[in-house]
């Protein structure tokens, strides 16, 4: 040992530590086992972007030989990436094996290490956790021995004060040595083994410093150079629709579509295949990523005892594995040029004349624009696929001209109480005559070459009509006036002792509409649609939608026109002939809607509850005279222990009560008969009324 001073401890440590951090003091580097160098990644060429927030990327590339192909992804993404992964070798090669980093946590992945460096450890703890490992030893002597381990030692520095050193202790040939290590300017691992784990276990360190990212890397084997494939889906924002339409005087308008597309990734489009697909395709997010555990019993063994271990049979119900690939994307690439995200609305072109449309100042906005995407169906979906490669820089976003073309139209003036109580709204009647899917978005609408406002469609398929509505008619005025529901009784039917009323409620509603324009308009009337009511004097069936009817209203310039609405409903009305009271059933035999037969028999239920309600009188009139005897007699009973047994009063107290025990034994056996007599008539009546069918 020899011992050096403050400033040269302090340039070993630098050394030291840089050595360390660069990997270059503990032999060297690991070599590859033979595996493929990997290749630059693979370029996007096809996007597909669904309205649902999902889109499917393609990437497509050549590879030669046997080569790995490495690709970056946000962790976020991975779980998409293992669900919808389609790879593809299309020169002959194989597909070897699709490998990504683990999204257990670091911790966990370094103590698989030989050397663990989850807790940042000192080089003396490193040491120490290689006990027993030959190494290489420069101080400034080379020593070579075997670590047996590290310990630590006070020394005297200066007067009065101790520090505490850490040396490693090691087995040579000449015995054991102990080695301070503020002392030491390089350490080799001799066991290569050991060295590579080292340096695995610092790349792990190193890829965890980032980590939104993981990298998914894709073995391809086969001869040559060879065109690959790599699709996925990924979650990107909702592609969007805006729309301009432009009204004319006859039944036809133009209808300008853009679709907005957004590259909110990391990486630039150049070049893209770029369709759009409208529709909502079912997608969802399963955790594939994070690896699953379960918890196991710990079992003590019995060493007593041998189990052979089980065997379960297959279920009739497991089916072999297969895998299919579903290649719903075409093949082939549309060349075209460039699209400049930056074109403007009717903008002139450099050395072009003005169109009549333009010089006359009308709104014509064919001018300058044509459609980019060409229109078809895809499956169940409606596909938009832009002719022309799209260049889009990351994090950039686009208006793409999709439509561009005539509608058929007519304006209307639209009314609905619930919406604009007095006035109805202006609007447009239109057919999708574009032969393309139109996806739902805004609408701004242009009338006499002016702003006239916006409006809102869902999505509408090629050949179907649309109401819109873009602002207030200010010249029509509509009043809507209700009148209560009326009730008759139209039918008397009694099932099993219940009565059932059908009656008809009607109910009107009168729209009177006042046109104050200069010229003849049509308002249409949205009422409300209710299931259960009918419409009545109506020859033909008026349309309807899910809420509501529309009739149209056609009035002439300064002039008023009404519309009444009368609808009726049938109700049933149910009561039980047990529990209802006479005058219920005074009404209904009186009443024009029961048949004579159902008149009789209510005769009948009147007459047997009117000889059960006597019964009951009886008992009741008996069992208060009862009750009033009984008050007698305790007052009776009362008095006489106030008299003497020979008294004349006396005497008389017991032949009255005499003869009341003479009344009430007469009255109990009546009472016994008349509630014997009323259990059966009530009886016999709720039979009657049980049986009791009649329409």
């Amino acid at each position: 040992m020899f011992s050096t001073n403050s400033s040269d401890r302090w340039v070993v440590g630098l050394v030291l530590s840089l050595g360390l951090a660069q990997g270059v003091l503990l032999g060297q580097p690991a070599k590859p086992s033979g595996g493929p160098e990997p290749t630059s990644k693979l370029p996007l060429t096809r996007l597909t972007l669904y309205s649902s927030g999902v889109g499917y990327f393609q990437r497509t590339g050549e590879v030669e030989g046997k080569a790995e192909v490495e690709l970056r992804f946000k962790v976020d993404d991975i779980n998409d990436l293992l669900k919808s992964m389609v790879v593809q070798d299309l020169g002959g090669g194989q597909v070897q094996t699709v490998t990504y980093g683990s999204r257990d946590p670091i911790t966990k992945t370094l103590k698989s290490f030989g050397l663990d460096l989850t807790e940042n450890p000192t080089l003396g703890q490193l040491l120490n956790q290689m006990r027993g490992e030959p190494v290489e030893v420069l101080w400034p002597n080379k020593v070579t021995g075997t670590i047996v381990g590290v310990e630590k030692k006070s020394q005297a520095v200066g007067e009065n004060k101790v520090v505490e050193t850490e040396f490693v202790n090691l087995i040579t040939e000449e015995g054991l040595q102990s080695v301070a290590l503020a002392q030491v300017q390089k350490i080799k691992l001799l066991n290569e083994g050991i060295n590579g784990e080292f340096r695995q276990a610092l790349g792990v360190l190193a890829k965890g410093h980032d980590t939104q990212k993981k990298t998914v890397s894709i073995t391809f084997s086969g001869q040559g150079k060879r065109k690959v494939s790599v699709g996925y889906i990924a979650q990107t924002p909702v592609w969007k629709t805006s729309y301009r339409l432009v009204l004319g005087d006859q039944d036809q308008a133009f209808l300008q579509g853009w679709a907005i597309v957004e590259n909110t990734s990391d990486e630039d489009w150049a070049d893209v295949d770029l369709s759009l697909i409208s529709g909502r395709p079912i997608s969802f997010v399963m955790d594939l990523y994070q690896p699953l555990y379960t918890v196991r019993p710990v079992v003590e063994p019995e060493l007593y005892l041998s189990l052979r271990p089980q065997v379960y049979t297959e279920s009739l119900e497991s089916k072999a594995a297969g895998a299919t690939q579903n290649n719903f994307m075409r093949d082939g690439r549309f060349k075209g040029a460039q699209i400049n995200a930056q074109m403007q609305l009717g903008k002139q072109m450099p050395g072009s004349t003005l169109s009549p449309d333009v010089a006359s100042g009308a709104l014509a906005l064919s001018d300058g624009i044509s459609a980019v995407a060409e229109g078809a169906q895809a499956g169940e979906l409606f596909q938009y696929h832009i002719k022309s490669s799209v260049s889009l820089g990351r994090q950039k976003s686009a208006l793409l001209p999709i439509i561009n073309d005539s509608v058929k139209g007519s304006k209307v003036s639209i009314y609905n109480a619930r919406v604009q109580a007095k006035y109805p709204l202006n609007g447009l009647r239109f057919k999708n005559s574009t032969g393309l899917h139109l996806m739902q978005g805004p609408v701004t609408v242009f009338d006499a070459n002016t702003y006239a406002g916006d409006a809102r469609i869902d999505d509408l398929a090629p050949e179907q009509v649309r109401l819109i509505s873009y602002g207030v008619d200010l010249r029509a005025e509509v009043e809507s006036r209700a009148t209560a529901p009326l009730g008759e009784v139209t039918k008397v039917v009694i099932r099993h002792g219940t009565v059932v009323l059908t009656r008809k409620l009607v109910q009107e509603m009168t729209y009177t509409v006042r046109n104050r324009d200069q010229k003849k308009k049509t308002v249409l009337i949205e009422h409300p649609y209710q299931s259960d009511w009918v419409l009545l004097g109506f020859s033909e069936k008026p349309e309807r939608s899910r809420d509501v009817y529309r009739f149209p209203v056609v009035v002439e310039a300064g002039k008023a026109e009404k519309l009444v609405v009368k609808e009726e409903k049938l109700t049933d009305e149910l009561t039980e002939l047990s529990n209802s009271p006479d005058d219920f059933i005074t009404i209904l035999i009186k009443g024009e809607k029961a048949t004579p037969k159902i008149q009789e028999a209510l005769k009948e239920v009147m007459k047997m509850r009117a000889q059960l309600s006597e019964t009951t009188a009886q008992r009741t009139r008996r069992e208060l005279e009862v009750a009033g005897i009984s008050q007698e007699q305790v007052r009776i009973r009362e008095n006489m222990t106030k008299l003497t047994q020979n008294s004349e009063l006396h005497t008389r107290y017991i032949k009255k009560l005499d003869a009341q025990e003479t009344v009430l034994e007469g009255f109990q056996t009546e009472i016994t008969e008349l509630k014997e007599k009323e259990s059966q008539q009530k009886l016999a009546l709720d039979q009657f009324l049980t049986r009791l069918n009649l329409e």
